[in-house]
């Protein structure tokens, strides 16, 4: 009683000094212990706590082990590095693909399966068609399509700590947020401008490196591919470089130290890494995996006002992606055209087409002025530009065999192209206006009056 007596004492002269943890008030000594992981109720130490997600570190840890511009770095040089693969035109080393593939089919419980190689992804889609194969796969069933699908997809979104269709439930609430709003700001902002604006690097390697390569690999020069070929219903494609994307987020993660992986996750990221730096398009059946060859040529250029390195598909006189076997596409600017816009254009060809961007590719590829005089078009105004000073507007009715009572607005870009000249170009007008100013003005939602008080548009 009289030692207990005398710590009541000691403690009433020397309160114990408090720290705030958090919301939580805690005394010194159980604040130590909960920092250095001590057991305060049983005496003894406890192991952190281990979950079957490893959890990244936070923004403040990677902070101070790299710089902004170290980060930025980093990123940009992910970044270039995939883009590199996803555009490279080498022939497929198919000793590396065929050995990942095997791997593959090994780690899901399947046999290596025979290997068929083609010349390209339609040759492939026609090789499955004519076989039988897409007839024998079901997506309700399991099947080593499935089971490579599962193991890919599961450990990817374990390394990036998202799910797809979910608030990313491998993330803290607040890098779950963070990664929710912050993309759309740093798609407005240069790497370095959004790593000093505070956005993490996490959200801005999403945008910088995961979006820009999918526009343009994936959505750009995957989904001109498969305008040539046949759909096969139920059928699991996996694209090769064309998907660089999926592997060049986890890289750019582990690049920043934003990202930690298992032993198995690790493993099967590099597998897919693998094959998107040896090969091109793969579809995975039971017991036959078909693969295609790469393009023998890719032709690309800046996307206009591209902040994050983003390209598109042109090339002006010939095919923008062609195969060995002399499948191919015919791109201009980003526009996939048929073959006639570039090697037989003309004003009746023009007329039948619907589609309007190839319409205006194919007119722009003439001339505005030659195909004026060609279809016959009627000129209705013409003013000079008020907000483009030097550029003319000109009014024109389509033609009969357009089928429409719109209009033809011609007018003089406002910035200048690389090369230093102002496109002329031309746009589809409603058919009850009747004054080229109005017209102009029409395109940005204003009325004549308001546009012709523009000081300079763009």
């Amino acid at each position: 009683m009289k030692l207990h007596a005398r710590v009541i004492a000691a403690r009433a002269r020397k309160p114990w000094p408090v720290v705030r943890l958090g919301n939580r008030v805690l005394r010194e000594s159980r604040s130590r212990a909960t920092l250095d992981c001590y057991d305060y109720r049983k005496g003894g130490h406890r192991h952190h706590r281990v979950s079957a997600v490893i959890t990244p570190p936070t923004r403040h840890r990677v902070i101070q082990r790299h710089s902004s511009t170290d980060l930025a770095a980093e990123i940009t040089e992910a970044r270039a590095t995939w883009l590199e693969h996803g555009l490279c035109t080498l022939p497929a080393d198919r000793d590396t693909a065929e050995s990942a593939v095997a791997q593959l089919y090994r780690w899901c419980g399947y046999p290596e399966p025979e290997f068929v190689w083609t010349t390209s992804p339609p040759a492939a889609t026609d090789f499955i068609a004519s076989e039988g194969l897409a007839a024998s796969v079901s997506l309700s069933r399991d099947s080593a399509s499935r089971r490579i699908a599962d193991r890919i997809s599961r450990a990817r979104e374990r390394v990036t700590g998202e799910r797809p269709g979910q608030r990313f439930p491998f993330l803290g609430l607040r890098a779950a947020r963070e990664l929710r709003v912050a993309p759309y700001a740093a798609a407005e902002m240069t790497i370095q401008e959004s790593l000093d604006a505070g956005i993490g690097p996490r959200a801005m390697i999403r945008t910088a490196v995961q979006n820009s390569l999918r526009t343009s690999l994936f959505d750009g020069i995957a989904a001109t591919i498969r305008t040539k070929m046949r759909p096969l219903n139920g059928v699991v494609a996996w694209y090769g470089q064309h998907e660089a994307h999926r592997v060049a987020i986890c890289d750019a993660l582990w690049r920043c130290g934003v990202a930690r992986a298992s032993a198995s996750d690790h493993a099967t990221v590099d597998i897919q890494a693998t094959l998107a730096t040896s090969t091109g398009w793969w579809w995975p059946f039971d017991d036959v995996c078909v693969l295609a060859e790469r393009p023998i040529a890719i032709h690309t250029e800046p996307t206009p006002a591209g902040l994050h390195g983003e390209r598109r598909l042109h090339h002006p006189d010939r095919r923008a992606v062609e195969f060995v076997d002399g499948t191919g596409v015919h791109v201009v600017h980003g526009t996939v055209v048929p073959d006639w816009v570039i090697d037989d254009p003309s004003p009746e060809k023009i007329a039948r087409e619907r589609n309007v961007e190839v319409r205006r590719t194919a007119i722009e590829r003439i001339g505005w002025d030659n195909y004026i005089d060609a279809a016959g078009l009627r000129l209705v105004d013409q003013s000079p530009d008020p907000g483009n000073p030097g550029g003319a507007l000109q009014l024109y009715s389509t033609p009969p065999e357009w089928r429409t009572n719109e209009k033809i607005l011609l007018a003089v870009n406002g910035s200048s192209e690389r090369d230093g000249h102002r496109r002329r170009y031309g746009l589809q007008i409603p058919g009850w206006i009747s004054s080229a100013v109005d017209a102009a003005g029409w395109t940005y939602g204003l009325r004549g009056a308001h546009y012709a008080g523009l000081l300079r548009r763009t």
